[in-house]
């Protein structure tokens, strides 16, 4: 058993820090900003609750982050009453925010100087994944304390990997985010397409799922889409954030992304017809719209 803190109880990071707890039987100690958040996941689950980021990280072998954006990330760090101000010798501290792999080298620089060790450790599989505990989870950092922190991670993952120096797992999150832009519009214009052809979605799902068109997107969304359900998911809102720090360091390592950068702009459409916190596969909304299907 570890002695962990865990900052941040959104969506995902509420269901992560009980894994914790929970699966990984370590003792924990949560910090959100709004602290009745903090006060209702220890009266679910136990464990402790403190007032600020240093307090939580003070003494803990392993502190995890899970917050919205960089700025975030750098205040409860770095910030005043920040994580890094009381984090001992040797602890590791393991960010799970999706964010720059700028801010990640910075934050790695800073806990080396400081004697401990640093992970950027951004997640995938959305809300379902960390209710269930079955993250996908993208690792930079030495290989030395990956190995350490590891097994903790693996509280709530089904799949954890060290993909090079710090900012590598920020890296590879974004091509993750990449990816799966370009399906979510994709399998959006099948769905369209076969509504306009008078076709029977689910009947044709059932059939070109088992083949190469086949992804985790359409398994897990064509039914939702179908029935125009969006309140649900990674939202709208996250994923234009997340896109914005694709497309920053397409500009700065000189990549191409035209699709990226189309289905960017497409989502903002979403958030001028009002859904910022639609699901992310509301791009079919998108379209529908543009038809006059509603």
């Amino acid at each position: 058993m570890a002695k962990t803190a865990f900052i941040g109880l959104g969506v995902m990071g509420y269901h992560m820090a009980a894994h914790l707890k929970n699966r990984g039987g370590h003792d924990v100690t949560v910090y959100n900003r709004t602290a009745a958040k903090a006060e209702q996941w220890v009266a679910e689950h136990g464990g402790a609750r403190a007032d600020t980021p240093a307090a939580a990280a003070e003494g803990a072998d392993f502190v995890f982050a899970c917050v919205g954006r960089d700025e975030d990330l750098w205040q409860v760090t770095m910030g005043e009453d920040g994580a890094f101000a009381t984090m001992g010798k040797g602890a590791v501290f393991i960010d799970n925010t999706t964010a720059s792999a700028d801010i990640a080298r910075k934050l790695d620089a800073a806990a080396t100087e400081r004697g401990f060790g640093f992970i950027d450790a951004p997640v995938s599989g959305g809300e379902a994944g960390a209710v269930n505990g079955a993250l996908t989870v993208m690792c930079g950092g030495g290989e030395e304390t990956f190995a350490h922190a590891r097994p903790v991670i693996e509280s709530y993952a089904k799949m954890v990997g060290l993909m090079g120096p710090a900012g590598s797992g920020q890296l590879t999150k974004m091509v993750n985010q990449i990816c799966i832009a370009g399906l979510v519009q994709g399998l959006s214009e099948g769905i369209h397409f076969a509504k306009r052809a008078g076709l029977d979605v689910e009947q044709v799902i059932g059939v070109i799922s088992q083949g190469a068109a086949g992804s985790w997107q359409m398994e897990n969304r064509h039914k939702t889409m179908d029935a125009g359900k969006y309140d649900h998911g990674f939202a709208v809102d996250w994923m234009r954030k997340d896109l914005q720090i694709v497309l920053a360091e397409a500009d700065r390592n000189g990549t191409a992304l035209p699709v990226t950068a189309l289905v960017d702009q497409f989502y903002k459409d979403i958030q001028n017809m009002g859904g910022n916190r639609w699901d992310t596969s509301s791009l079919l909304a998108r379209l529908q719209r543009i038809a006059g299907d509603g």
